[in-house]
């Protein structure tokens, strides 16, 4: 029996970690057999690679550097913690995966959206999501989003307004062309109408 695959996606700021929690503990108060991962992250590797890509001080890091060290994390949690998990049937959550390469580094670096496809095919095995929630809000709403947590920025958050505006044009290629895989929601809507957006979509699927 195959579990189902997950995946969360969105501008920083777009709300996606709250939403994640959500589903998180609907699965519990209704004794579902899940597990949660994050990218980059989830593996001793992993989390590794994250603290260099994140730091701050690595501001001379190169767009091809940056998109290949999420690649090998992307490759270690696929073999080691997810693939096992959908092979025992598991329901796997991921806050982030491949289409976060897409959006960041094929769009918003300039790698190529079509360049990176084929890195993530190779990351990953093949190994796509079976459903994908793109919280869409704007690049503005985020950012204030962000400013009102207090929260310290990370490298990638530092990119600026116009980067995260890229990142979402990138997402919104990915929805258009995926097939019914990645489904769009109004992030700037409040968080339960739109948790009651995501519970309705998985219905019959988990």
């Amino acid at each position: 029996m195959k579990g189902i695959f997950i995946t969360f996606e969105g501008i920083d700021g777009c709300g996606k970690s709250t939403q994640c929690e959500l589903l998180k503990d609907y699965l519990k108060a209704n004794n579902k057999d899940f597990i949660f991962v994050r990218e980059p992250g989830g593996t001793v590797i992993g989390e590794r690679i994250r603290e260099i890509l994140l730091d701050k001080k690595n501001t001379q890091m190169t767009a091809r550097t940056e998109l290949l060290l999420f690649e090998a994390a992307r490759a270690q949690i696929t073999d080691e913690v997810i693939k096992p998990a959908l092979e025992e049937g598991k329901i796997v959550l991921c806050d982030r995966f491949f289409d976060s390469s897409s959006a960041y580094q094929g769009m918003a670096r300039g790698m190529g959206m079509d360049f990176v496809a084929g890195l993530n095919m190779a990351a990953t095995g093949g190994l796509k999501p079976d459903v994908t929630f793109f919280f869409d809000i704007s690049a503005e709403e985020a950012l204030e989003r962000r400013g009102k947590r207090g929260e310290a920025s990370d490298r990638i958050e530092l990119a600026g307004l116009k980067f995260q505006e890229d990142v979402r044009r990138g997402y919104l290629e990915l929805a258009k062309s995926s097939e019914g895989r990645v489904i769009t929601i109004d992030a700037s809507r409040g968080i339960d109408e739109i948790f009651e957006v995501v519970k309705g979509s998985l219905e019959g699927k988990i």
